[in-house]
Parts: C-alpha cells; sequence; structure tokens
C-alpha cells in the first residue's frame, strides 16, 4: 500500500498537479488516466523515485518491493530467458520456468527462448523488459504504456495476468477496453487535479462531466447572486434608510470566493474529407502473395472484393504481416504474385508506422502538412494545424522537437489535406490520448468511405469494422463478419495448442476444424476403408471450391448470396465430420 500527501510537482510557471492525496489500497490495481501532458509519467517516476515532488511525502511500507517497465533497451543476458531470470526474486531464483510461462504468454516461442536479445525487433525487445518486470514479484507493478507494441493474442494473455496479480497495479495505457478489462480503480490527472474513483473510465469520465456540470452551474449561481448584489448596492446605497443594507450585501459580496469559469481544454477536432466515388466496389485484390523470405510468404493467393462502405481491420500476431499487407494495398510495397486493381478515382490517404518516420525532421508543422497539398492556402493549413490541436506560434515547431503523439497529429493532418476514399490506418490510436482516440474513433466511424485498419485495440475494432483479415496458423484470409461475431465463432486461443477454430479465404463463409479427445477416439473403431474417407472428403472439398468460387463472383456483383452461404456452410460442416472419422485410423 503506498500514500501520497500533500505532493506537488510543477516545471517553471506550468503546474502539473497539486495538493495529491491518494492510497493504493491493497491488490488495487489502478488505471491512470490524462490528456497527454497532464503529468502522468512524471507521476510515475516520483512514486518510483526518480523524480521529486516540489511539496508533500509519499509513505510506502518497509521491505514494499516496487516493479517498473523499463523504456531503456539494453540487455545484459545472453538469451531472451537468462536476461528475464536475471529478475527473479530470490525465493524463486531457481523457478526458470515462471520466466518461460511468461514469455510464451507475450508471444515468443521455445526457439526464441535461446535467441540473443539484439535478434528481435524494439518491439519485441520490449516484450522483454515487460517479462522482467512481471516475472520479478513485486509488491506494486508500475506498468508505463504496457499495451504497445503488443498484439491482441498478448493483450488478452497480460489481462488475464493481471486480473490474477496479487498485488497492486498502477498503470498508463491509451487502451480504453484493456483498462476497463483490468483496473478495479481509475485515477486521473484534471486540471492539476488528481481523483480516483473505484469502477472503469467510463464511470469514470462520467463522474468528470458531472462535476464540471456542477461546477460550472455553481458558478452561474454566483455569478448571478453577486449581480443581484451589486444591482441592490447601486439602487440604495445613497438612501440613508437602506444604506445598512447596501453596506451588508457589499461584505457578503467581499467574502465571495471568485469561482473562475473553466479554461477551454485543446481538442482534436477534424473530419476526414472524402472524395466520391461511383463505383461500388472500389477495389478487387486476387490471389495476393508477399513475403520478404522467398520460401516463407507472409501471405499467400489472398483475395477479396472490397464494397464502396467496408471497414476492414487486419488483425493476428505480431510480426505476421498486418502491416506488410497494409503497405502492399497501399502501393508500398510490391506484390510477388497476384493483382490490386482499384476503381477510376480511388484516392488514398495512408497512415502508416513508416509514414510517421518518414516526417522530414527539420520542417515545422505548417511546411509538413503543406507538403501534402501544395495547392493549400496558409489559412486552410493553419486550420488542419489548429484542429490537430497545433494553434498559432505552435505550428512553426519541428518535427524533430515533437513526441510521438504530436507526430502522430501531423501524420494525421497530412492526410486530411488530401480528399481520399480508402483510409488505410496503421495502428492509429498508437501516441494518442484516451480523448483524441475518441475523437477519432467517431471520425472513423462517420467516414462513408472505405476503411482499412490494422489495431491492437479490440474498443476501435468492435465499433467500427463489418469485415476482418485474419492472421492466423500461418495464412491470411478474409472473414465476412464484425469483430464480435469472429470472437463468438472463432476467438483467441492461442495457435500454439489450439486446433478447434481456423479460418479459411472464403468470403460469407466461416470454417471450423473439429478435433477429438484421445478419449473418444479410443472408444471407436473404423467401420470401412481408409480410402474411401478420403475420397468422400476430395469430392466434397472440390464441390466447396466450386461453390466458393460462384460466391465470390456473386458477392462482386452485389447480389444476395445467403443460400449459397448455408449450403456452404452445410458441406463444410460434412467435411468436419469426415475429418473426425479420418482420425479413427491413427
Amino acid at each position: 500500500m503506498i500514500q501520497l500527501q500533500e505532493i506537488s510537482k510543477s516545471f517553471g510557471e506550468r503546474i502539473l498537479f497539486k495538493d495529491v492525496n491518494i492510497v493504493l489500497g491493497p491488490k488495487e490495481r489502478v488505471g491512470l488516466v490524462g490528456r497527454n501532458g497532464m503529468g502522468k509519467s512524471t507521476l510515475f517516476k516520483i512514486i518510483q523515485g526518480e523524480e521529486t515532488s516540489d511539496t508533500g511525502e509519499m509513505a510506502i511500507p518497509k521491505n514494499y518491493r516496487l516493479g517498473a517497465l523499463e523504456q531503456h533497451l539494453e540487455f545484459t543476458g545472453k538469451t531472451i530467458l537468462e536476461e528475464v531470470i536475471q529478475a527473479l526474486p530470490q525465493e524463486h531464483i531457481y523457478d526458470h520456468w515462471r520466466g518461460e510461462k511468461i514469455l510464451f504468454g507475450l508471444g515468443f516461442n521455445d526457439e526464441d527462448l535461446n535467441r540473443a536479445p539484439a535478434e528481435f525487433s524494439g518491439g519485441f525487445q520490449i516484450r522483454v523488459k515487460l517479462a522482467k518486470v512481471l516475472v520479478s514479484n513485486p509488491n506494486l507493478l508500475l506498468l508505463d504504456e504496457p499495451t504497445n507494441y503488443l498484439d491482441i493474442v498478448s493483450l488478452n494473455w497480460l489481462a488475464q495476468f493481471l486480473r490474477d496479480f496479487p498485488g497492486e497495479v498502477l498503470m498508463i495505457t491509451h487502451d480504453r477496453g484493456f483498462m476497463n478489462k483490468v483496473c478495479t480503480h481509475i485515477m486521473g490527472i484534471h486540471r492539476q487535479r488528481v481523483k480516483k474513483i473505484k469502477g472503469d473510465t467510463n464511470k469514470y469520465y462520467e463522474q468528470l462531466l458531472a462535476d464540471e456540470e456542477i461546477y460550472e452551474q455553481t458558478r452561474l449561481n454566483q455569478e448571478k447572486k453577486k449581480k443581484e448584489l451589486e444591482n441592490f448596492i447601486e439602487r440604495f446605497s445613497a438612501k440613508a434608510s437602506k444604506a445598512r443594507q447596501a453596506n451588508s450585501k457589499k461584505k457578503i459580496i467581499d467574502k465571495m470566493d471568485e469561482i473562475e469559469m473553466l479554461e477551454e481544454l485543446p481538442e482534436l477536432k477534424f473530419s476526414f474529407h472524402y472524395k466520391d466515388i461511383p463505383s461500388k466496389f472500389p477495389m478487387e485484390v486476387k490471389n495476393l502473395t508477399f513475403g520478404y523470405d522467398e520460401n516463407e510468404p507472409l501471405f499467400s493467393d489472398l483475395s477479396f472484393s472490397v464494397g464502396k462502405n467496408d471497414r476492414i481491420g487486419i488483425i493476428g500476431k505480431n510480426g505476421k504481416g498486418k502491416s506488410t499487407l497494409l503497405n502492399v494495398l497501399a502501393g508500398e510495397l510490391t506484390a510477388w504474385e497476384g493483382s490490386i486493381w482499384t476503381a477510376p478515382g480511388v484516392s488514398m490517404g495512408h497512415f502508416g508506422q513508416t509514414n510517421v518516420e518518414r516526417l522530414h525532421a527539420t520542417n515545422n508543422i505548417i511546411q509538413e502538412i503543406m507538403s501534402a497539398n501544395e495547392s493549400l492556402s496558409m489559412t486552410e493549413v493553419r486550420g488542419l494545424c489548429g484542429a490537430m490541436m497545433f494553434p498559432g506560434n505552435d505550428a512553426e515547431k519541428e518535427v524533430q522537437v515533437l513526441s510521438g503523439g504530436e507526430k502522430a497529429r501531423v501524420m494525421l493532418g497530412k492526410i486530411l489535406a488530401t480528399p481520399a476514399n480508402i483510409l488505410m490506418l496503421d495502428e492509429p490510436t498508437n501516441h494518442l490520448d484516451m480523448e483524441s482516440i475518441e475523437v477519432l474513433t467517431s471520425e472513423i466511424e462517420k467516414f462513408p468511405g472505405v476503411v482499412f485498419v490494422v489495431t491492437h485495440s479490440e474498443l476501435l475494432l468492435s465499433n467500427v469494422v463489418n469485415k476482418l483479415i485474419v492472421f492466423r496458423n500461418g495464412e491470411a484470409s478474409l472473414f465476412d463478419g464484425n469483430y464480435q461475431d469472429f470472437l463468438d465463432k472463432i476467438g483467441w486461443d492461442s495457435e500454439e495448442y489450439d486446433a478447434q477454430a481456423t479460418v479459411e479465404t472464403s468470403p460469407k463463409n466461416t470454417r471450423k476444424k473439429v478435433k477429438i479427445s484421445e478419449s473418444e477416439t479410443s472408444k471407436k473403431k473404423p467401420t470401412r476403408p481408409i480410402e474411401e474417407v478420403e475420397e468422400e472428403i476430395i469430392k466434397l472439398e472440390e464441390l466447396i471450391s466450386k461453390y466458393e468460387k460462384i460466391c465470390q463472383d456473386k458477392s462482386f456483383a452485389g447480389e444476395d448470396i445467403s443460400d449459397l452461404s448455408q449450403t456452404l456452410a452445410k458441406l463444410q460442416e460434412k467435411v468436419d465430420e469426415k475429418f473426425v472419422e479420418l482420425e479413427l485410423y491413427e
């Protein structure tokens, strides 16, 4: 348990927070929220002892251990397993399995355990650091953006780990859905004050809104009362009979504490500029294949048609090819095989991680946004800068001095500078605060064109997409349904041990593979030659393939194919049954 008493912190004349009095109780999992730049990371550093407060003190019990996610990527272990087990507490120093379990949960496999940390990308190196803090088993876990660089599978594992954690948790994350899954309490920094409530982010923001409404109503009531008193004084102060009353009312005014009007906080305010297009199907992808290793394509024979209003989420584990597919679709990379047809008039807006890195360091924000569309007037460019929360002189800051979140807003501004009918968004919520993510989600929903989005945010997926491209079990395929449909029919069981459900390339059809247990198979014996079962499977697969081609053609024409989809589903059920029968021969 930690207690903060009268903690305040300023940088120069800028006050981050003041008079903070907060207790982190036993087994509480607390999410720390607030706009970017409000002091969340600074408060973390004060608790860690890396930063000093201007006033106040912090009470920590004796032998109470803190575990924090390190941001610097330095390693001393020869392998990632060796690196992680260095953090095991003394009482578990030989329990290497604890490190293995956590590394597996964060997406590493058996072979990875013996590889050097330097062999992995920055994102996976951060996972190693996360594994170290988790395995250290502290009393309090301090996690600053632990969801960055994690895929949905690893996020779900981490959420369960934190829910089961026996100590306290204090975390910062822009992923509101993840925070709601994990946290018992929310603590927010808002207008230099820190408030903690029991409940999720929805309850916190509802309370925040209610508090501000009460404050404003109180201010208006005081203003009205003061005006009435001033009018009385003005009318009757000269009259001897009323002078005493007027003087009394003046004293009341003098004793009133002035309630200042709340300052309007900067907000992301924008709308994507849509360019109309007559085609009902602006894009068609056929037999797309690409990879970086000629022997291991990331995706192969991927085919799908894109309707005018489709919102397609691209999901799967990290490193499987999600961003690569988006870059191929955007024309940044050339496919090995296959084709991407786009209708006349198609215009793409591409928000990619590599695009953010391509911002010119010495350009200021105005120059960078103007480079996206040189036909814009300075007034229009300034308007975009303001919409991206860079008003006035802020728009003249050079890119090289901007934070990650500010660079993301510049990239968003560049997309807004040119009308588009297809948006390609790669992790657009990274580095944005919750308020900005809410605005972004709303504007994606309103956009009347096509949206492709790579994201680890289940909240964004649930609110936006109507189709998915799923990277799973070594292949990429289209799932025709929203994210909740995917969770209901397939879900995110670990690929290492899950053989119960897979997604195949089949519009309007979800295939499931059935696995029976050894105890079930041991009770049954084959009743006919294996060749007969294999022949039936081949014939059924040929029939499915034939109907799938018809299904794809009709889907492209926009006709109703529900009957054909039902037929395909029944055929696939028969194939599943045959595979179950086939296992009896093993």
